[in-house]
């Protein structure tokens, strides 16, 4: 296997592997020690659900999140420096989109180091093919503020682009706050907007519909702790 940094895609529930990740991914994850993960006991996990025989204490877990300084980003490419590849684990879905992992694969471009993505599911692309809106143009902004007010004028703004750029725009939401995210929306956008709800993507109770604001109304159903991600089209 050439060494390199590979980008490790993880399920984005509880779905089987085989379901959504290649064969190849678990040959590559064989040959990995060191792995630098959004949270360590969600990748420990993930990779005991790979092959429960992986020795778990034998390898070596780098924790990449928002608490974790430039200084410690910087040191954790040693091991790549020292000729020995590398993972990078996601919480859900694939690392560095949408991710911290970015910063660690940003620091290995810099030093000429290889970086490998490796398929998997991702919840923007799948959701964006399942929509019906626009593939060739889209944009994916993460969180929408917290505090009402500023919610409604970004959604007035992204509903705008829509508009003006024929762009889909996707968020995502906080899963215990997805229902008022849906209100929100109901209030700030247009009757003929349409918005696409996709949760549980690539899961047993996977749900993903496209309607306008105005056939919504009064047929939300509760999304209450549920991933989501909210697209709006034209």
């Amino acid at each position: 296997m050439e060494i390199a940094l590979y980008l490790l895609p993880v399920t984005l529930g509880d779905t089987l592997l085989e379901n959504v990740l290649p064969p190849y991914n678990k040959e590559v994850i064989h040959g990995i020690r060191h792995f630098i993960v959004e949270d360590v006991r969600s990748a420990r996990r993930f990779l005991k659900k790979v092959d429960r025989e992986i020795d778990i204490d034998a390898l070596s877990f780098y924790p990449l999140n928002k608490h974790t300084s430039p200084e410690e980003i910087s040191d954790y490419l040693k091991p790549l420096d020292e000729g020995f590849s590398m993972g990078v684990i996601s919480e859900a879905g694939c690392p560095a989109v949408a991710d911290p992992g970015a910063d660690v694969v940003a620091i290995a471009q810099r030093k000429n180091l290889r970086v490998v993505p490796l398929v998997g599911p991702s919840s923007i692309i799948l959701s964006v093919m399942a929509s019906g809106f626009n593939g060739q143009s889209f944009a994916f902004h993460g969180y929408l503020p917290i505090e009402q007010e500023e919610r409604i004028k970004k959604l007035k703004a992204l509903e705008q682009r829509v508009y003006s750029e024929h762009q889909t725009q996707l968020f995502i939401e906080t899963p215990y706050r997805n229902n008022k995210m849906v209100e929100d929306i109901l209030q700030a956008c247009r009757p003929q907007t349409q918005l696409c709800i996709a949760a549980d993507i690539t899961c047993g109770d996977e749900y993903i519909r496209t309607k306008t604001l105005k056939e919504w109304q009064g047929k939300i159903p509760n999304l209450s702790k549920i991933p989501c991600i909210f697209l709006l089209y034209k």
